[in-house]
């Protein structure tokens, strides 16, 4: 009785508090922005997710196709560490995240890398794009149709820094998609996301990443920032033989971002420790305490011991539900799982349609004979969905 007045009591007030925020239109931005998933990365099960199939802006992330483009150069010979690659006009002329690199300069490619996963550089990240696919939005084009060989069904890219275009697409899943892609496809190269400093022209810059050094087990592998996108992380930890994923896109502020891909991590890996047979129940369980940040200007929820009253229930139906699971013989709990519909799949996002051969159309002049990137034209499937036009975007966010 006790307990039903109690989840009476706290719905109630949860819906004043809710009723305030829609009042004062704190969370209005910010449902547009949010989105994190956390991925097992070698049992590839999804531990939690939140509007991870929602469009979204990568911004800097997008560093991380351009990365994985440079290393496939590198991985075929077709460029060395050493080479050294010319600055265009056009580079140079990059806005802020730069290194202010002159019209007619060279960078060699191993210190692009740097620059690029620490000082998320826009200049480098242009400088790249032009020796590999001859002109930044040809580059961009190759990075969408290996996008979609990798599974990233939902993006697309149209520049390879990840400054504002409304037109440059992603979703959380397709990020965590990427990064174990990094993680698979090029682990040799994978160590220069724990780079913490790096030099040019007389000064030392420090990784964005904060959770290197501070958070167990993080190796990488990439931040990023538009004001469209809000504070965006992609994140990797190895502990205790599990290898973990975590992306979050949307923060109000660096350090809200950090810390809550902080705890994402710490949940999973926390969910391995729990006494339960059942690997759903118990990741359930461990996530239940994390709930989506809260816009700064939201009025906050109730609170009761320190703790979000929806957050408490949250957790104390978790834990009955364990409870009954270990009460159970092993045949019935694995029965009732097996008996339980599936959620409903999410809608699937209505997307632009265009064919391979009108991309490679577009892209040419490039010689498939004489570049790498020129043959995943071939090699990739037909890019049936490359990306959320804009529109599509727009009236997904108002039809919510």
């Amino acid at each position: 009785m006790f307990l039903r007045a109690f989840a009476a009591l706290t719905r109630a007030v949860c819906t004043a508090a809710i009723m305030m925020v829609m009042a004062f239109g704190g969370g209005t931005a910010l449902a547009e922005k949010y989105a994190a998933i956390v991925v097992d990365a070698d049992t590839q099960q999804v531990l939690h997710d939140r509007h991870a199939d929602e469009p979204r802006y990568p911004a800097s992330l997008t560093k991380v196709m351009t990365l994985y483009m440079l290393f496939d150069a590198l991985k075929s010979g077709e460029v060395s560490l050493d080479e050294r690659m010319v600055v265009s006009r056009y580079a140079a002329a990059q806005a802020p995240s730069n290194l202010k690199l002159r019209t007619g300069s060279t960078i060699k490619v191993r210190d692009a890398i740097g620059a690029l996963i620490t000082k998320s550089a826009n200049d480098v990240a242009v400088v790249v794009a032009e020796r590999l696919g001859g002109t930044e939005s040809r580059f961009a084009q190759l990075m969408t149709v290996k996008a979609k060989s990798l599974g990233l069904e939902n993006t697309r890219f149209v520049n390879a820094s990840g400054l504002p275009d409304t037109r440059q697409l992603s979703t959380a899943r397709d990020m965590a998609l990427l990064a174990d892609a990094m993680l698979t496809d090029h682990a040799d190269y994978y160590h220069y996301f724990a780079t913490e400093k790096f030099s040019w022209g007389g000064k030392t810059y420090k990784n964005h990443n904060n959770l290197l050094g501070d958070v167990d087990g993080v190796d990488g592998i990439k931040t990023g920032y538009t004001r469209a996108s809000g504070f965006n992380l992609m994140a990797s930890a190895k502990r205790d033989g599990h290898r973990i994923i975590a992306v979050m896109l949307g923060g109000t502020t660096a350090r809200a971002r950090d810390r809550h891909v902080e705890a994402l991590l710490e949940a999973a890996f926390s969910s391995y420790s729990l006494p339960a047979d059942d690997p759903e129940l118990r990741t359930r369980l461990a996530f239940a305490m994390l709930e989506e940040p809260l816009s700064p200007e939201a009025a906050a929820e109730p609170m009761l011991n320190g703790k979000p009253l929806s957050v408490i229930l949250a957790t104390e139906a978790a834990a009955q539900q364990l409870a009954a699971s270990d009460a159970l013989p092993a045949e019935s709990a694995q029965g009732d799982a097996d008996d339980t519909p599936a959620a409903p799949a999410m809608d699937a996002p209505v997307l632009a349609a265009e064919s391979a051969s009108e991309a490679v159309e577009q892209a040419l002049p490039i010689d498939p004979e004489k570049t790498s990137l020129g043959r995943y034209y071939a090699e990739a499937p037909v890019l049936e969905a490359p990306a959320f036009s804009p529109e599509e975007y727009r009236r997904r966010q108002l039809a919510k």
